[in-house]
């Protein structure tokens, strides 16, 4: 059987994660990860259907890997993730040539539909039970926790790792397919994820990303008691050799005084809180099925900032959703502007078949009106970035060093200099999709890490502990350090500095 293995990955951190965790799987069945779909004998693409951009992107990769299949008819082609619970014969219809379909509550399955694919039996469809259509406690069971035993080689960035403490969301947004897709919300054991973090500290790891749809509303009952994000934060706080702590994405209504307090006290916990707002309308709110209003979001942020007050708190707009009047803008345009946010993702309202709001709303709102509204919000955000960023010029941050920087980052001094005028900056670099660049993803391939020459002068990127992006120059083994940067200079998106 073939074992030449690449995985292309869109989407968030979750499917990052998933994609890590297939990997490590594989490897362990004796395949080989290489940098192209040429080289490779089974191409894997981990998808995602938060938006249609990101939809149209996989069907376009598996419109090029046909003539691959083509020349080669016994090279694996596999879909994974969201879009494969969601589509799986639309994908089909689309995409004969697909060997292998996989949702994510199955992807503890992928080594043995390999098996079964390379033995001619294709094509291999497994995906859970949908939402709604049978028994809440068998569509739970068919939803299949999914985290094997992790491998350094299988992750991007060897000193970083991303540990899920739950799957799966309850919170039913009306424009949201993610509860359909990923399923109810489950929390894992405490116990559990304290066990897989003591590992990847032994690994070498210093910082660890924990991850849930809505994060900080995980509880699990454990000896008695019910324990919550901010309980599981101290556990993980005594773990030794680990050296920070991030969670993402939070939702407002689980805010408490009790997670903000254990941000607030426990030094390895970084200070950055992403809280997606979506709109600061109350009606679109109401729309949105978000359950919560504008005053309780601003009151949330109220109390970040007096419990947290160094913390940088980020978040998620949507415009143009259904029915969204030029009133309704302005008021998410005055969120932003009072909320004075370190960063916000901003994104036009893509309708979901199987939501909500496909099923009740009008998609009414034209596409050149929600352009306008987007980069009318954009600017403001990035002129509110470029003032928070600029204070650190001059000042020495502590990062860790995550490598090579992935995206060529040159200062925007026109925006630099602008933004202390008074004048709107530009971005100085961009993702691939708003869903990537909040989490720093462009749509890579996992790939195995080839040895560098020693001492060469690279690019380097690295986060400082409330989440802000810093590059430099330095040699690339620095990566997997924590070190002192000065700030030269700053834009929007970026600081940029010198080694110490």
């Amino acid at each position: 059987m073939s074992r030449r293995l690449y995985i292309q990955t869109v989407g968030c951190q979750m499917n990052v994660l998933d994609s890590e965790l297939v990997a490590a799987q594989l490897l362990q069945a004796g395949y080989e990860l290489v940098d192209s779909p040429r080289r490779a004998d089974t191409i894997l693409l981990n998808t995602c259907s938060v938006r249609q951009h990101a939809e149209d992107k996989i069907y376009s990769a598996l419109g090029r890997l046909k003539h691959f299949k083509d020349r080669r008819p016994d090279r694996i082609i596999g879909v994974l993730g969201c879009m494969a619970q969601k589509d799986r014969q639309q994908i089909l219809r689309r995409a004969p040539h697909v060997d292998l379909i996989v949702g994510p509550g199955q992807l503890s399955r992928v080594p043995a539909l390999l098996e079964r694919v390379a033995a001619g039996e294709r094509p291999q469809i497994e995906v859970s039970l949908d939402r709604g259509a049978d028994d809440p406690a068998r569509v739970r069971r068919s939803f299949v926790q999914f985290d094997p035993l992790r491998t350094a080689q299988a992750r991007p960035i060897p000193h970083q790792a991303m540990v899920r403490i739950m799957f799966g969301c309850d919170k039913l947004c009306s424009y949201c397919i993610v509860p359909s897709v990923r399923g109810p919300e489950q929390s894992r054991p405490a116990e559990e994820i304290a066990a897989e973090v003591r590992r990847l500290a032994d690994e070498g790891c210093l910082e660890v990303t924990l991850l849930g749809q809505t994060v900080n509303s995980y509880r699990v009952r454990s000896g008695g008691r019910m324990i919550r994000l901010a309980d599981l934060l101290y556990r993980l706080h005594e773990i030794e050799g680990i050296r920070r702590l991030k969670f993402v994405t939070n939702h407002p209504r689980h805010m408490t005084d009790t997670l903000l307090q254990a941000v607030r006290d426990l030094p390895k916990v970084s200070p950055y809180l992403h809280v997606p707002a979506q709109s600061g309308s109350n009606r679109i709110l109401r729309r949105m099925r978000r359950g919560y209003t504008v005053e309780t979001y601003r009151e949330m942020l109220a109390r970040i900032r007096q419990t947290i007050p160094q913390a940088a708190v980020t978040s998620d707009f949507i415009v143009g959703f259904c029915g969204e009047t030029e009133e309704d803008f302005q008021q998410t345009v005055d969120l932003v502007r009072d909320a004075r946010l370190k960063n916000s993702f901003i994104f036009k309202y893509s309708p979901r078949p199987g939501t909500k709001a496909a099923e009740l709303y009008a998609d009414d709102v034209p596409d050149e009106v929600k352009r306008r509204r987007n980069n009318e919000l954009l600017a403001l955000q990035n002129a509110i970035s470029l003032a928070d960023n600029q204070p650190f010029v001059g000042r020495p941050v502590e990062i860790l060093v995550e490598g090579p920087s992935k995206v060529g980052r040159k200062l925007d001094h026109k925006a630099a200099t602008a933004g202390r005028a008074g004048a709107m900056p530009t971005l100085a670099w961009a993702c691939a999709t708003p869903e990537e660049a909040r989490h720093g993803q462009t749509s890579l391939a996992m790939t195995p890490t080839g040895a560098a020459p020693e001492g060469e002068i690279v690019q380097l990127v690295g986060r400082t502990v409330c989440d802000r992006i810093v590059v430099f120059d330095g040699p690339r083994e620095l990566a997997g350090r924590i070190l002192p940067v000065r700030i030269e200079a700053a834009d929007a998106c970026t600081l940029f500095g010198r080694i110490q």
